[in-house]
């Protein structure tokens, strides 16, 4: 089971992925404005689910065409994941109409949320996630990706099941976890 001191960790290992994925966030904004204000969510969900696949094939494959690593990867994961909350929020718009300020409050306001929410479900689950592979995290978001997938396929109804928010703060959650582990043995 997990202490106190395990959580209190873990909650500063995310604000640190939260600070370094949000600079490049904020750095992204300066050159592009909020170009992804017009994605609409199917967009952002295959976006999504390109860079775990890529993730993926890094993993699986010995050889590499692009000399680039996972960690790009994870972080777009996470960062996408909270543009498609943002989405969630403010609707998808024709052309990009959020200033930096505005779109740097919001991307904070849910990566708190999902620091919060992941504080909850880590101490409720003692930590399970340390034990798992980077691997492993990268499956299960590509099974939350495609869970998106059909959900908006059924026009966003779900019978029993979390809605599509759930799943992308479950995203960012799995990708923070997966950009911790990589801190901790020195890749990041």
């Amino acid at each position: 089971m997990a202490t106190g001191v395990d959580l209190k960790r873990t909650g500063e290992q995310f604000d640190e992925v939260i600070e370094r994925c949000s600079k490049l966030f904020f750095s992204k904004l300066e050159d592009y404005g909020a170009a992804w204000r017009i994605l609409r969510m199917p967009s952002l969900t295959d976006q999504i689910f390109i860079k775990a696949q890529r993730i993926r094939s890094i993993q699986e494959n010995t050889v590499k065409m692009v000399d680039e690593g996972e960690l790009p990867e994870w972080i777009g994961i996470f960062n996408y994941s909270i543009i498609a909350l943002i989405q969630i929020e403010k609707g998808v718009v024709e052309r990009p109409d959020m200033n930096p300020e505005e779109a740097s409050a919001l991307y904070l306001k849910y990566a708190q949320k999902s620091k919060e929410l992941m504080m909850c479900k880590n101490h409720d689950y003692g930590e399970a996630w340390r034990e798992m592979r980077i691997s492993s995290l990268c499956d299960i978001i590509l099974q939350k990706i495609l869970r998106v997938k059909q959900i908006e396929d059924n026009g966003g109804k779900t019978k029993v099941s979390e809605g599509i928010d759930a799943n992308y703060y479950d995203m960012v959650n799995y990708s923070a976890f997966a950009l911790i582990k990589m801190m901790e043995n020195g890749q990041w």
